[in-house]
């Protein structure tokens, strides 16, 4: 059995983590002493073992609360199921990659017409470009 301050310290989070998971209805403590500590017990660990390597690999907190039901149930779930949740993070990824191109080929753009120079920025193209002073650089600003 682990009281709060014990569970978070053996995976490096902090017991108001644990707090705000619990809030979130992933995870909850086991018991509670007779004082009202929160205490967990190794199927708990287990279970903050696996929502902190959901969100490593990226997922949501709804996300993570769906896989967790899938492994809850996972006796009555299939494979294709709990796939489907990992190929559509897959496909958000992939969006939020294509999307982060477009702002670092907007934002080389930008920098490519500035000179750089040691002069006053009163004219520099960045500035303006973002001000709409000019028209072809807010073409190729998404």
């Amino acid at each position: 059995m682990f009281r709060i301050g014990e569970l978070a310290k053996q995976f490096g989070v902090k017991a108001d983590t644990l707090r705000f998971y619990e809030k979130e209805g992933l995870l909850s403590p086991s018991s509670r002493t007779p004082a009202g500590y929160r205490v967990y017990n190794e199927e708990d660990k287990r279970r903050l073992h696996f929502i902190l390597r959901c969100k490593r690999v990226g997922f949501t907190l709804k996300e993570i609360d769906e896989l967790l039901s899938l492994r809850v149930s996972s006796c009555e779930v299939t494979c294709r199921e709990v796939k489907a949740v990992a190929d559509a993070k897959i496909k958000d990824v992939a969006e939020r990659i294509a999307e982060l191109e477009q702002f670092r080929q907007s934002l080389k753009q930008l920098s490519d017409a500035c000179c750089g120079g040691l002069e006053s920025a009163e004219h520099c193209s960045i500035l303006e470009a973002l001000d709409g002073k000019q028209l072809a650089a807010d073409n190729n600003v998404r």
